[in-house]
């Protein structure tokens, strides 16, 4: 039920905001407390093209800005961010509920990439040949694409959009923000950000909406380049919809991140680290484990240290001090707690149930307690489906080959991650998993800035991974230029130091 007493979430456009043409609005709810806290504008086809428009109009003048003075802005926007980050950690808490130290984890994660945009001057810069024929030079450029859009998701507000808008503001782009409604102010308090560092009006838009705006974006002739995280449905459905229409597309989808532990691995180590990289966010990480594939010689170990520490785990409100927040909104927290109920049908060993959370907050929350089967098979949908919650399936192996078997007949190919002492089976896990990001002794391997971010299979739409050298790519293109020039030109006499604005 929508109450127009509630404080409106607006889009944010040409550097204002703005509540549009809609006329329609959803409800933003705090998780921990489960009560109606604002309510966001859903953008209509027109407003959603207004919002690309006014980044379009302001491409030309961003793209010929000086190398110089848009590294200049994302300096200072790193710095606004570094001395406000306790700021937006409130808003992904109280929107989305993890708890504030994964809030502000998030934002570090996020800030890196903006770090490695700083030095974009280098990775962008050309080669040139001289005398490539007689007194024929040639050289190479990369130029920015033009209108970049991004459609992120619920359960990264701040680092999933830092993901791709700081390597391509960057390069030249301009940016059209569609964050989900679920989450929606730290999108536009980031977009505030960049007008306080500096940035030019109309470079960075936020339009908030559903079905309508995404599509508005993907068909729309003035956006270039779409950057889609989300469910592996939508991703293909962006993806296809997108480069139907002309567009550069990379859409990561949806993730079965596995965990392969051997016998000869500190059990210790692999049991923090299936608690850790199993129940943060209560699970609602693309790059989540939740399928721990244990040899079967250590297996009732393996589960009965995982067990001890789970029940050590407080559930509550991200701003009292716990470990673990609840989900997103009651639906999800509903169809959850349904694979629950599934996999104690199928016949799955439920180890820890939690489906009776005693959280610590008021109202009523959208919470559940972390679960934990053992002896889970490959056909239980609690096994085959990406559940997006607390949920932590063991399934039992034989060995190293029947455990990597498992993780390259699955169709995901996001994240994956091995824990052993031995080296040489180490080295094969790595060159043999069909897998985009591996983890050894790591249980979460998001890569360092510098890197890419993406998986393999089902779990990437597109050739292109977000950040690192291959999220440059994305957002340029190259010319290559060849150029003859018969006679010397010559320029006036100026003493002072030369400067690069």
């Amino acid at each position: 039920m929508q109450t127009t007493s509630l404080q409106t979430i607006g889009h944010w456009i040409n550097g204002t905001t703005t509540a549009g043409d809609g006329g329609r609005f959803a409800d933003v709810t705090n998780p921990a407390t489960g009560k109606v806290t604002s309510r966001v504008a859903l953008a209509s086809k027109a407003t959603t093209e207004e919002g690309i428009a006014a980044a379009a109009a302001a491409f030309p003048g961003w793209r010929d800005t000086s190398l110089a003075r848009r590294v200049q802005i994302l300096f200072a926007f790193r710095e606004l961010l570094n001395a406000r980050k306790g700021e937006l950690a409130a808003i992904i808490t109280a929107e989305h509920g993890k708890v504030l130290d994964d809030a502000l984890g998030e934002i570090a994660r996020g800030q890196e990439v903006v770090e490695f945009a700083c030095g974009i001057p280098h990775l962008i810069k050309g080669g040139y040949t001289e005398n490539a024929s007689t007194k024929v030079d040639v050289h190479s450029v990369r130029q920015p694409l033009g209108v970049a859009a991004i459609i992120s998701p619920f359960n990264f507000p701040a680092m999933v959009p830092m993901w791709f808008f700081p390597v391509a503001l960057a390069a030249g782009n301009t940016i059209v923000l569609k964050p989900s409604e679920k989450d929606p102010t730290a999108a536009n308090w980031l977009a505030a950000l960049w007008k306080e560092a500096g940035l030019p009006d109309g470079v960075f838009n936020v339009v908030h909406g559903d079905k309508e705006s995404v599509d508005t974006i993907l068909d729309s002739p003035e956006v270039s380049s779409v950057s889609f995280v989300g469910s592996t449905p939508i991703a293909k459905y962006v993806y296809e919809r997108g480069t139907a229409s002309g567009k550069r597309v990379q859409a990561l989808g949806g993730a079965k991140n596995h965990m392969l532990v051997l016998p000869d691995a500190d059990l210790d180590l692999a049991a923090d680290a299936a608690v850790n990289a199993g129940f943060g966010a209560a699970g609602e990480r693309c790059m989540a484990i939740s399928a721990l594939i244990a040899v079967d010689s250590i297996a009732d170990e393996l589960v009965a240290k995982i067990a001890e520490r789970t029940h050590t785990l407080r559930i509550g409100d991200g701003t009292r001090g716990c470990d673990m927040g609840p989900l997103i909104t009651a639906a999800h927290r509903d169809k959850v707690a349904g694979y629950i109920d599934a996999g104690i049908e199928s016949g799955a060993t439920v180890v820890i149930d939690g489906r009776k959370p005693n959280p610590d907050a008021e109202g009523e929350g959208f919470f559940l307690n972390p679960t934990l089967f053992d002896n889970v098979t490959p056909e239980m949908s609690i096994y085959q489906d990406e559940i997006f919650g607390p949920v932590l399936s063991v399934v039992r192996v034989d060995g190293f080959d029947e455990g990597m078997k498992l993780i390259n007949s699955n169709p995901y190919g996001n994240g994956t991650a091995i824990f052993t002492n031995d080296g040489g089976a180490a080295r094969r896990f790595e060159n043999e998993v069909t897998v985009g990001m591996v983890g050894i002794n790591v249980p979460i391997p998001v890569p360092m800035a510098y890197y890419s971010f993406g998986g393999w299979k089902n779990s990437l739409f597109g050739d292109t991974h977000a950040y690192g050298s291959e999220g440059v790519h994305f957002f340029t293109r190259g010319k290559v230029v060849t150029s003859r020039w018969l006679d010397p030109s010559h320029g006036g006499l100026n003493l002072g130091f030369p400067t690069n604005s």
